[in-house]
């Protein structure tokens, strides 16, 4: 089964050059090309095919496929970028025969370079990646397995954190008294004691009332009350005054 094909940029517009053979070993310089007038101008696509990555440039209106540049790493030989300058790169192309040639490109806007690179980055970045896991899969493959299940009469046990063993016994049930069962009190309610006597409470000899001199008074002051008449005296009064009213 085949891999499926992912495009992972397009850029619209791209500018393409003929380069100078390299002059000296640290690389290209982008003030070497004729960047005023670009000997071709296209579409740029960024496709991926499982591991594999290649930079297409098309035509813009047909799509027609103008020059492929295979990579197989990056940053390596097939995308190298220039000296003075981080919008313009170049590629390695080859063609169906295996012969291959070296071209510059271009982008007019500083964002669309920052793409194109950090696309070429991120895919790699996967692909290392990959192998990675790969080669661990297959050093886990070699190592003999291991058996965990348990033999024959063999057992194990587990602790739990936060458990002990006074918390698992069983609590005594309280006994009821009868009537609706109510717990005791959780303590003894403290009682105030009373306030200290200041003086000695009157005894019962004691009179309740005072003598009569602490009144200023003699018991003749009180005459008039003991000289009131009685009930069976006012009783006649009374009647009178009764038949009074009927003769009214």
């Amino acid at each position: 089964m085949s891999e499926y094909e992912s495009v992972l940029c397009v850029k619209p517009e791209v500018y393409l050059y003929r380069i100078p053979p390299r002059t000296s070993t640290r690389g290209h310089r982008a003030a070497d090309w004729n960047l005023t007038n670009p000997d071709w101008t296209g579409r740029m696509k960024i496709v991926a095919q499982g591991k594999s990555c290649v930079v297409k440039l098309e035509d813009r209106s047909s799509g027609d496929l103008f020059a492929a540049c295979p990579i197989d790493s990056y940053p390596g030989s097939a995308v190298e970028g220039v000296l003075d300058s981080s919008r313009y790169f170049v590629l390695k192309i080859v063609n169906d025969d295996g012969k291959h040639a070296f071209i510059g490109i271009g982008f007019a806007d500083r964002a669309d370079s920052f793409d194109f690179n950090v696309t070429l980055q991120d895919h790699f970045k996967w692909v290392k990646t990959s192998d990675e896991l790969a080669k661990q899969q297959e050093e886990w493959a070699k190592q003999p397995g291991k058996d965990y299940s348990l033999k024959e009469g063999q057992t194990f046990s587990i602790k739990i954190a936060g458990a002990s063993s006074e918390s698992s016994k069983p609590r005594p049930a309280t006994q009821s008294t009868g009537g609706i069962g109510l717990l005791p009190p959780p303590g003894k309610i403290p009682t105030l004691a009373p306030p200290p006597l200041t003086t000695a409470p009157p005894s019962q000899s004691q009179s309740l009332f005072p003598e009569s001199s602490a009144f200023g008074s003699s018991t003749s002051d009180w005459s008039d009350f003991a000289s009131a008449p009685s009930d069976s005296a006012a009783a006649p009064s009374q009647s009178s005054s009764k038949t009074d009213w009927v003769q009214f």
